[in-house]
């Protein structure tokens, strides 16, 4: 197989998977089971270009020219690449997931869920793998639509509230923002193919390029940048399968994976640099990070907790764009990395929670973690890694990270990221110990004299909830260990203009 085929099959998979399930739909267990099949497929295929990749190809593919200049394009260059091994990786816990969490919660049309979710995924792909700004609009707003469904999926009122915030923000965002960002670096560049070290430098007067990242920068509303994150939080009345995708395999990784290429395919990184067009989002990314930590302490819902913690991790890798330096573009790339494996655990242990104990809330946590050990062990070692102590992945992000903030001889960002940590730790620690040494709430009524509730011992989440939950707690700890060849994996994308032949 050519990688040109390899690179069509990976965007067919999913794609054809959704005609399949809808199919299928009579038969539960024949539809998950496509769902899990197209998943490992996927990756699959997926791991056969990343070698392809690491061996120096470049596979693309142009499926139609719209008109001169303008083609629906596809080519894999390393940033690309790393995205897409992420979200087809991460698909493969969520399918087998969704089974255990949306069978033990009693989830209706589960059907819809499963098509919306394959569209969702191949969106994804062709975000990772778009050749150019024009192909990657197209399908980033593909993932906009596919996700709402997914979000609005209860259908109770404040799931249609929710899906209407989601929606309108992300739509209203990429249309009067991102789309005009678009257009304009068309017209000036005269191209908007992603090319190393970027289109724009003798393009357009460095005096205006700030403005320029401003409407990439807020009309990727995916990443989620304050002040148009507020979907993020509103789309957690999703179901927890669905928060997953959101957080950590699909969207706001889109998100975040667009803001890198942007600087790094259409900026350049040498000329955000010396212009210093990107210094003022330096300092909208720590606001936001700091900003959304604080919030996050005041959550007493569990979700909303961990969304406002997104909003936080997203930043880090805005952070690691701005700071443009070639430290900074590792940094951010491997914090999608390390951020996706410890939060689609963390909201997995929250769906765990729900499907077991149905429990919400944080306050309703106590003495929890002694009957599902399982879950809130996982839950601490993702937490862990999100704050960023080794041996778990987040340390070495962060650490690239702070590298990158003293390259350039950033103090404040190094003091912000520093801080946030501590944030992280006041926030999901404090979990953590509420469920493993609070007193258990049916003693507590014990001791006010009302009836206590029967020990029942260990009671877990579903096997199929479990699994998942403690493969990608364990991929906290193997990222850690691998980091040498991610970081030498990293260390290809190019960041200088390629050298005339």
């Amino acid at each position: 197989m050519t990688d040109a085929n390899a690179l069509l099959l990976a965007l067919a998979i999913p794609t054809v998977t959704m005609f399949l399930i809808a199919a299928s739909g009579s038969r539960p267990n024949t539809r998950d089971g496509i769902s899990v099949a197209a998943s490992v497929a996927t990756f699959a295929v997926v791991l056969r270009l990343l070698e392809s990749v690491m061996d120096g190809a470049r596979p693309s593919v142009t499926l139609i020219e719209v008109m001169p200049g303008l083609v629906i394009n596809f080519a894999i260059e390393p940033l690309g690449m790393l995205f897409a091994t992420v979200a087809s990786g991460l698909w493969i816990v969520t399918a087998i997931y969704s089974i255990g969490y949306m069978r033990g919660a009693h989830e209706k049309k589960q059907t819809r869920f499963y098509i919306c979710f394959a569209l969702a995924i191949a969106s994804a792909l062709a975000i990772a793998f778009s050749g150019n700004l024009f192909t990657l609009f197209i399908f980033y707003e593909v993932l906009t639509i596919s996700t709402y469904p997914l979000v609005a999926h209860k259908e109770t009122p404040e799931a249609r509230s929710g899906a209407r915030v989601y929606l309108g923000i992300l739509m209203t965002t990429s249309i009067l923002f991102l789309l005009v960002a678009v257009i304009w670096t068309w017209n000036i560049a005269g191209t908007m193919e992603f090319r190393a070290g970027g289109i724009l430098e003798g393009k357009i007067d460095p005096a205006y390029a700030p403005f320029l990242l401003a409407l990439f920068a807020f009309g990727i509303g995916k990443a989620a940048l304050m002040p148009f994150h507020r979907w993020l939080p509103a789309a957690m009345v999703a179901p927890t399968p669905v928060s997953a995708l959101l957080h950590a395999v699909a969207v706001v990784k889109a998100g975040v994976f667009t803001m890198l290429k942007v600087g790094t395919y259409i900026f350049g990184v040498g000329f955000l640099s010396k212009t210093g067009a990107s210094d003022w989002l330096m300092w909208i990314a720590a606001a936001s990070i700091l900003i959304a930590s604080i919030v996050a302490l005041t959550k007493d819902d569990l979700k909303a907790r961990l969304a406002y913690s997104t909003v936080s991790q997203l930043s880090y890798i805005t952070l690691g764009m701005a700071l443009a330096n070639q430290m900074g573009v590792i940094g951010g790339s491997m914090h999608i990395v390390t951020h996706a494996v410890g939060k689609i655990t963390l909201f997995m242990c929250a769906g765990a929670i729900y499907v077991a104990a149905h429990k919400t809330k944080v306050s309703e946590l106590d003495g929890l973690g002694r009957k599902m050990p399982v879950t809130f062990i996982c839950f601490t070692i993702a937490a862990l890694s999100i704050i960023g102590l080794p041996p778990f992945a987040g340390a070495w992000s962060k650490w690239y990270l702070l590298l990158a903030a003293a390259d350039e001889g950033q103090m404040a960002m190094i003091a912000v990221l520093m801080l946030s940590s501590l944030l992280n730790v006041a926030y999901l620690l404090s979990i953590s110990g509420r469920a493993f040494f609070a007193p258990a709430r049916d003693r507590m009524a014990h001791s006010l004299g009302a009836a206590a509730a029967p020990s029942k011992g260990i009671e877990e989440a579903p096997l199929f909830c479990l699994i998942p939950i403690c493969l990608t707690a364990l991929g906290c700890v193997v990222v850690f260990f691998a980091v040498g060849g991610l970081y030498e994996y990293l260390l290809s994308i190019p960041i200088l203009p390629e050298a005339a032949p």
